[in-house]
């Protein structure tokens, strides 16, 4: 919005446009209010095609978009995290989730999370373990314990749980309404706080 037309819709008493990072969509636009947007990420386009060449989906990519710039495991072990709150793969699957629904690690405990690390090698594994696991819990109950673990699970209809699986749904829609970024450099990004 220039300065001109700022000031008038300041003086009609309507409310300011949000600032916006560069490449960042209208507030309108986003989920629920959110700052969101997209940029360019050098090599992000053959790292999409690797990983739907692995079996993913565009909500699987839209997962791991939102986890990471460029979807892939190379953060801090363990997402910093230990026990059930460990994160592993492109996707950040905490342990919990891992354990109690994907059928390669049933069984195991929260003191054996290290073993979720060959996800973070194992794309096949990984995107086997994100499917199973969503149709052990289902999607709604899968989205709330992904985001926020047991209390998640426990209490699923947070307003942060929402924002989180709004802002998946966001990037998806975008990835679905260009074809081209299934295979280009182009990130979509909404705003949620890490936790």
């Amino acid at each position: 919005m220039g300065a001109l037309a700022l000031l008038a819709s300041l003086l009609a008493g309507a409310p300011a446009a949000q600032a916006a990072e560069p490449g960042a969509r209208a507030a309108a636009d986003c989920p629920a209010g959110l700052p969101c947007g997209s940029y360019a990420v050098d090599g992000l386009g053959a790292r999409k095609s690797e990983v739907r060449g692995a079996g993913a989906s565009t909500l699987d990519l839209a997962i791991a978009m939102l986890e990471s710039d460029r979807m892939s495991s190379d953060y801090a072990y363990g997402d910093n995290k230990t026990g059930d709150a460990a994160n592993f793969g492109i996707f950040k699957q905490n342990w919990l989730m891992l354990h109690d629904g994907c059928g390669r690690f049933s069984g195991q405990d929260a003191g054996r999370y290290d073993n979720g690390a060959v996800l973070n090698s194992d794309l096949g594994a990984d995107l086997t373990c994100l499917h199973e696991s969503q149709a052990h819990y289902g999607i709604d109950t899968w989205f709330a314990g992904h985001r926020n673990g047991s209390s998640g699970i426990e209490n699923p209809g947070t307003q942060d749980i929402a924002n989180y699986r709004n802002a998946v749904y966001w990037i998806r829609d975008q990835i679905e309404a260009d074809p081209a970024a299934l295979g280009n450099d182009t990130r979509y990004w909404v705003d949620v706080t890490p936790i």
